[in-house]
């Protein structure tokens, strides 16, 4: 594609723009506009280039940013201008998140709004307000299958609470998250509704078929996502006599990405909530956004052209904006939403670091960190300005995606060893603490995933419940281990509401029909305030575990090595119980300001030896301080003593 045909096709486009648009002041936007459209042209031509409209296609899709960016207030287009003169801000060791759902946290957005203090005396600076738009009562899938793609689900508050709470959020120097879910969606959205009235220009918005002919041969390669409760990909829709492809839920129909107004109209609703005040968009399913006939319609390369796509246009219109890629996929996989091929990141410029919370609690159940190291090993490195989300929890399952090549290589059987752990977080395994349930079987390939609160999947539910002071306390270091790895580790540490408390598991949801058939709300809690209270008392659990992450959290946005720009590197030990990096500070000689990070898995002490360091030239003198603790540790023939299920942040300074 010659850059010549896509200047004239944006002259011409220009030329065409509605009056309305033309007469506004849009020389920030015609920069950025200019410097894109290279870019969007070449990306849009190659999803779109065979259709017959596809010069009218690319007209709406300028009038859509134009619009948006119109309707953009000044204080976010400030902002703009400050993230696009200092692009890596985001990568700063200062942003510590929390994801939660507004009405377990707070009840709705103004009670949130109220607890703003609460984010600050922990240290947050990043909330995830996981879906707020207007839903279904039953068929909602937690908020994920939607209804209005701009409107704020009444039970929750309206677009103005919304927009005061950013308001607030922003002069507090806090980030907020918010979710657009692009893949699907509700079956009683409008699209939807017409689509089942017959609307053909709706129709072509979802993948409907008359008959089952198209969607068996898209079956025999597409993997089930909820084969317990939601067998198969399509749904019979009786009101229209045809099937539509639904992956998630029977009542979650997937958007067609081939045709382009999907596209458009997607991009218009992810802009319109960057007007509302999100920092950050959290972009859901997105690994399924393209399918194919012949594929497991997950990861495919089209699915990429559509974030490249969204990005550049994000970027004209209001590029202070961030993506979160959300996909649940193998480690080869998602590193590819930063951008394949890329150099610093064209898609997403966050993703969840899933593998890394699935081997930490692999570390957990084997009490040794042979499959953490090797996993991590084989972790590719990430793009510049591209960053990772490290979380122990969230609102979802515990998927055990691990590479089979990295289980064999540390001497497991992969299906055995995933049968372990299951029966491990369930509890079925002998002198188990946990409390978690099996979700999501697989009966086709006997696999199951993991649902359970962090509380109940160390032990604390099970230690409180029998009154074993020394049980809770292990659990309570045990959580405060995983915390101690996510937050140095490299990228934006994101904990889950309730955990910071040691909220346990919330069995409440059987009593509700709409929800007991899916065991996830097991961890989607409603905060007991009473109880949260207690972190203001000496030694109780909920004191130890909140003060230990205000700690930690403090600590970490002093130092200046736990920023995010690929300076980490494993270091190797002879005991397998150990897990150990070294964070470099990126903006000195990568050999100053290290911070070696320990941590032992092992419910004994481990011995950590300081010898290869040392020949290294790193670590040689004998006062080494915790940075955590703010202790002095003492060292024995070179030999560190790393006490049962804790962590070190260690420097190493002339006395």
């Amino acid at each position: 594609m010659y850059e010549q045909i896509a200047h004239s096709l944006l002259n011409k486009i220009l030329d065409e723009l509605k009056p309305e648009i033309r007469k506004r002041d849009l020389r920030h936007f015609y920069t950025r506009l200019g410097a894109n459209f290279y870019a969007i042209h070449s990306l849009f031509h190659l999803l779109y280039g065979k259709r017959d409209d596809f010069e009218r296609q690319m007209l709406r899709l300028v009038e859509v940013m134009a619009a948006q960016y119109i309707l953009r207030e000044k204080p976010l287009k400030k902002k703009d201008h400050k993230r696009e003169h200092d692009h890596n801000w985001f990568l700063s060791q200062k942003w510590v998140g929390m994801a939660l759902y507004t009405d377990g946290f707070s009840d709705d957005l103004q009670g949130l709004r109220e607890r703003i203090d609460y984010f600050e005396e922990l240290g947050i600076n990043m909330v995830h307000v996981m879906p707020i738009l207007e839903c279904p009562q039953g068929a909602s899938d937690g908020g994920y299958a939607v209804s209005n793609f701009r409107d704020v689900d009444e039970r929750i508050g309206s677009l103005t609470d919304l927009r005061v709470l950013a308001k607030e959020l922003r002069q507090r120097d806090i980030l907020l998250t918010l979710d657009v879910v692009v893949n699907h969606t509700s079956d009683e959205h409008e699209w939807a509704k017409k689509a089942q009235e017959g609307d053909e220009k709706y129709q072509d918005y979802f993948y409907i078929y008359k008959n089952r002919d198209t969607p068996d041969v898209f079956e025999t390669s597409m993997p089930e996502v909820f084969p317990e409760t939601s067998p198969g990909n399509f749904t019979f829709d009786k009101s229209m006599n045809k099937w539509v492809m639904t992956v998630f839920n029977d009542y979650q129909w997937d958007l067609n990405y081939n045709n382009p107004a999907v596209f458009i109209e997607m991009l218009d609703i992810i802009l319109f909530w960057a007007n509302q005040g999100a920092d950050i968009i959290r972009l859901d399913a997105v690994a399924f956004l393209w399918k194919k006939i012949g594929t497991t319609c997950q990861n495919e390369r089209e699915a990429h052209l559509i974030l490249q796509l969204m990005k550049d246009c994000c970027q004209v219109t209001a590029p202070g904006i961030l993506f979160i890629a959300e996909a649940i996929v193998a480690p080869v996989e998602i590193i590819k939403y930063f951008g394949e091929d890329a150099v610093i990141a064209k898609e997403c410029e966050i993703a969840y670091n899933a593998t890394f919370m699935a081997l930490l609690w692999d570390a957990v159940a084997t009490k040794n960190t042979k499959l953490l190291n090797q996993g991590i090993c084989s972790l590719p490195e990430k793009l510049e300005r591209s960053t990772w989300l490290n979380y122990v929890r969230c609102h979802d399952d515990i998927g055990l995606g691990f590479d089979d090549n990295d289980i064999y290589q540390v001497g497991y059987d992969p299906k055995a060893h995933r049968h372990f752990l299951v029966d491990y977080f369930t509890g079925n395994f002998e002198g188990s603490p946990a409390k978690g349930q099996p979700f999501g079987h697989n009966e086709k390939t006997g696999d199951d995933r993991i649902s359970g609160a962090l509380a109940s999947l160390v032990g604390l539910e099970d230690a409180i419940d029998k009154n074993d002071a020394k049980a809770i306390q292990q659990s309570i270091d045990l959580i405060l281990l995983l915390h101690g790895m996510v937050i140095s580790f490299g990228g934006i540490p994101l904990l889950y509401y309730g955990d910071e408390i040691g909220t346990y598991n919330d069995y409440s949801y059987l009593k509700d029909v709409s929800k007991a058939h899916d065991n996830r709300w097991i961890h989607r809690p409603q905060i007991n305030w009473e109880r949260a209270e207690k972190r203001h008392q000496k030694d109780t659990p909920e004191q130890k575990i909140f003060d230990g992450l205000k700690r930690m959290i403090a600590v970490r946005k002093t130092v200046s090595s736990f920023a995010d720009y690929n300076n980490r590197e494993l270091i190797e030990t002879e005991n397998s119980h150990l897990f150990a990096f070294m964070r470099n500070n990126p903006f000195e000689d990568k050999d100053k300001d290290n911070v070696l990070v320990v941590g032992n898995f092992n419910n004994l002490p481990q011995y950590f030896s300081l010898s290869d360091l040392r020949n290294r030239g790193l670590f040689e003198y004998e006062f080494l301080q915790d940075l955590y603790s703010g202790e002095s540790i003492s060292i024995v023939e070179d030999k560190l003593v790393v006490p049962p299920y804790c962590f070190f942040w260690l420097v190493n300074r002339k006395v």
